[in-house]
């Protein structure tokens, strides 16, 4: 059994990004369970100066995080893009999962992208900028796994994103390509 963490970039309960995990969940394949990781805006801003034992006793969602992915065999991140770039509250994630310098949680973990947006650009800078933040925080990103997906609003028309096949497909061939990838390594 495969597990990968799901990291939503919007905090929004309704979010079409949240939805997309959602999603990833209900068509992951045989063997792979998605899980949702709940928890992201209850991250300090992440500060070397409480990035130590004895100041996380006070921040116990930063030690929820840093488990759930170190018990992850991979990791997607799922971001919309705001002003041009990755939402804080994933950047802010993705900052906690990379300490310590080296050896954090999301080190060598299998990582896939997908963004989404209501025009047609799709979130590609927020995508590049994750995907690039991953990378540098230590991640494994698979390059080939990585989806964007422009004037979603439209494409979905009302429903959830799992009900148009054509998105369902990609989302699940962004899973599959996350578990491929373990089991190749």
């Amino acid at each position: 059994m495969s597990r990968v963490i799901a990291l939503v970039g919007s905090l929004r309960a309704e979010s079409v990004t949240r939805r997309l995990a959602e999603t990833a969940a209900s068509v992951a394949p045989e063997g792979v369970v998605v899980d949702i990781f709940e928890g992201l805006g209850d991250l300090p801003f992440y500060n070397e100066d409480i990035d130590n034992a004895d100041a996380l006793t006070a921040h116990p969602a930063v030690d929820r995080l840093r488990t759930a992915v170190v018990d992850a065999d991979a990791v997607l991140l799922l971001t919309p893009e705001y002003n041009g770039t990755i939402p804080a509250v994933l950047k802010n994630a993705i900052d906690w999962a990379s300490r310590p310098f080296g050896a954090g949680s999301i080190k060598g973990k299998p990582t896939a992208v997908i963004s989404s947006s209501p025009s047609a650009n799709a979130a590609r800078w927020a995508k590049d900028d994750t995907a690039k933040a991953a990378r540098i925080a230590g991640a494994t990103v698979l390059d080939d796994a990585d989806l964007a997906i422009g004037s979603i609003l439209s494409a979905i028309d009302g429903k959830h994103p799992r009900d148009n096949s054509q998105i369902a497909g990609d989302v699940a061939a962004v899973v599959t390509a996350l578990d491929a990838a373990l089991v190749d390594a």
